[in-house]
């Protein structure tokens, strides 16, 4: 990670959020806390940085809604940055919902960012224990926001600072209080950026110690990653996007593809949510502009 890369991605990720919980209905996923970790610096930056990269999006809505500022900032959110992260998040939260009734004991956040589950959740200090696992300088960032916003840690969050992509170690996570109980795994906005083998490998040490039954909530691109364009091209500038900040995606899978990688790893899909089941799901007869991403599905997948 280049400094500060880690830390502007899950900064924009939670302006998404944010913008979401404050100016869309119906809502998809209220993150209502998320505004309370972005200061009004850094809320007014990321506008304006929008609305001057309004043409690298949609030349014609740069021309009609020039003077019109809100509308760039709600057409590139809406159509750009925020339609994966909240269905995405919808999705595993409600997966949290329902493992909590079959005795779900830990919950591992891979890749955190400025996630708010616990604060949102503050009814689960004493029967679910969080591991938040990030870049050490992303949860040195995000501690400092936490203070500053007047956050009280609560005792069932474990900060676990790793660059995990490049090298999972256990040990802190042990290190952190992690045991061997029912656990779920998030990795969400993560696949797209790894090889496939750093996904099935990443995935056997992830499972390596903890016991039957507990799963994974992760999303990954389908094999049209690269061809498709999408709604106003968003698919293309995703990844043009990615290339251009020097994390390019690196991988994509078929379901099948998918399906096998989890199997050697003693897991077998529980739910898909392709493009479509998503779109029914969280976006269906919306009059805004947020639909479903195209090449995007997830999935939950448990462990024998």
């Amino acid at each position: 990670m280049e400094e500060g890369k880690s830390s502007l991605t899950s900064l924009i990720a939670a302006f998404g959020r944010a913008y979401h919980s404050e100016f869309d209905s119906p809502k998809i996923f209220n993150d209502y806390l998320a505004k309370e970790l972005i200061t009004t610096e850094e809320f007014h930056s990321i506008k304006e940085n929008m609305v001057q990269g309004i043409a690298f999006f949609n030349q014609e809505i740069a021309e009609k809604s020039l003077e019109n500022k809100e509308e760039i900032i709600k057409w590139i959110t809406q159509v750009q940055l925020s339609p994966t992260p909240l269905a995405r998040a919808a999705y595993c939260e409600q997966v949290v919902g329902t493992e909590m009734k079959l005795g779900l004991k830990q919950y591992v956040i891979l890749g955190a960012g400025l996630d708010t589950f616990c604060f949102r959740h503050p009814e689960m200090e004493h029967t679910l224990d969080i591991f938040e696992v990030d870049h050490p300088d992303t949860q040195a960032w995000k501690q400092e926001k936490l203070t500053k916003a007047g956050f009280t840690i609560p005792g069932n969050l474990h900060f676990v600072a790793m660059d995990f992509t490049k090298d999972f170690l256990v040990q802190k996570l042990l290190d952190a209080g992690f045991s061997n109980q029912k656990t779920l795994f998030s990795l969400l906005g993560v696949s797209y950026y790894l090889t496939k083998e750093e996904n099935a490998n990443l995935i056997n040490q992830l499972f390596a110690n903890v016991p039957h039954g507990s799963s994974i909530v992760l999303d990954f691109a389908d094999e049209r990653l690269f061809t498709e364009k999408g709604v106003s091209n968003r698919v293309e500038n995703m990844v043009k996007m990615a290339a251009a900040s020097g994390e390019p995606m690196r991988s994509c899978f078929s379901y099948a593809e998918m399906e096998s990688m989890l199997e050697q790893s003693g897991l077998l899909i529980y739910e898909h949510l392709t493009p479509e089941r998503i779109h029914e799901l969280y976006f269906d007869k919306r009059t805004d502009y947020l639909s479903a991403f195209e090449t995007i599905h997830y999935i939950h997948a448990v462990k024998k």
